[in-house]
């Protein structure tokens, strides 16, 4: 029961997701707000919040370990296995901008949360955490953020994201976003609690159960974008998705969970960290090697066989742990 509530929540969670922006949207086009407007708000936060809404239903209930897990794994599977399936379709190329702006802030927030969750090791204490006060650190460079993708905001990128807004009747647009709200708030809590219920059921770690399966899972948007439009041979869009996706995930959603509550860092999650400053790095790295400034059909490979090696790595130190 418990894996048929966890799909259902994800189906749930993800057309949430979708109802509350393409609701939200259309109501601000209607009232007339500016698309730019609606493209760095509206949009933007809305394909974040399946992670958002079960870091904080995992925070609120003291499951930190889901909470942490679950925007380390899909930072690292954005990067790994759903760039590394969009390269496989059709080679990437990438902005200059995004070469050296976007993949390196995205790399200096993986490096962040690495010194703000070591407290012990670089303080000398007994005790490990993302606190309150980092939490509000990483907000504020999610504003600095915003700030920058704001000079962006006649870029193609968000031209395409501002495009497939439909205006819908005002009353249609409010009941598509409310809906949305209750699905999300609904999809949020069964993931949660089937994703508790699964650990214990089989004995293995929240911290596994969140960097795997909740990962992916709220993950699958980002899947779904970036595939079709390297499909479409979009590469602005499948490239700019995800490493935005991984902005936000560190500095807006885990900057909110640890706000909410501060979250205790276990020693075992330095493993993940490094893993996701290692996937930013290989990113960048890429971006040299070979054709500049071009994700290649190998490089894709490449990063789709680094993520099965790691979770093959992750199965069995839990293996060896139980």
């Amino acid at each position: 029961m418990a894996y048929l509530l966890l799909l259902v929540g994800f189906v749930i969670l993800i057309k949430g997701a979708d109802l509350l922006v393409e609701g939200a949207s259309s109501g601000a086009k209607r009232l007339g707000i500016p698309p730019i407007v609606i493209g760095l708000t509206i949009v933007a936060f809305g394909t974040s919040m399946p992670e958002l809404i079960v870091n904080i239903f995992a925070s609120t209930r003291g499951n930190t370990d889901i909470a942490i897990g679950n925007i380390l794994g899909s930072n690292i599977a954005n990067i790994l296995l759903i760039l590394g399936i969009s390269a496989t379709i059709y080679p990437l190329a990438v902005k200059r901008s995004t070469t050296w702006k976007e993949i390196p802030l995205s790399l200096l927030a993986a490096v962040l949360v690495a010194f703000m969750a070591n407290d012990a090791i670089i303080d000398g204490g007994t005790f490990s955490a993302l606190t309150r006060i980092d939490g509000l650190v990483l907000l504020s460079f999610f504003i600095i953020f915003l700030y920058y993708i704001y000079g962006l905001s006649q870029s193609a990128l968000v031209e395409n994201a501002e495009a497939g807004i439909h205006k819908r009747t005002l009353p249609i647009a409010l009941l598509m976003t409310f809906s949305g709200l209750i699905c999300l708030t609904l999809g949020g809590k069964w993931v949660v609690d089937s994703a508790i219920a699964i650990a214990k059921t089989l004995g293995i770690s929240e911290s596994l159960i969140g960097l795997t399966i909740v990962a992916i899972g709220t993950s699958l948007p980002e899947l779904a974008t970036s595939a079709v439009a390297a499909y479409k041979k979009n590469a602005d869009i499948a490239v700019g998705n995800i490493v935005g996706s991984n902005i936000f995930n560190i500095f807006w959603i885990l900057g909110i969970s640890a706000t909410i509550t501060p979250l205790p860092f276990a020693p075992i999650l330095l493993r993940d960290i490094f893993m996701t400053i290692l996937a930013s790095l290989l990113l960048f790295i890429f971006m040299f090697i070979g054709k500049k400034h071009l994700l290649e059909r190998w490089q894709g490979v490449g990063f789709i066989l680094i993520y099965l090696a790691y979770i093959a790595l992750l199965v069995t130190q839990e293996l060896g742990v139980s």
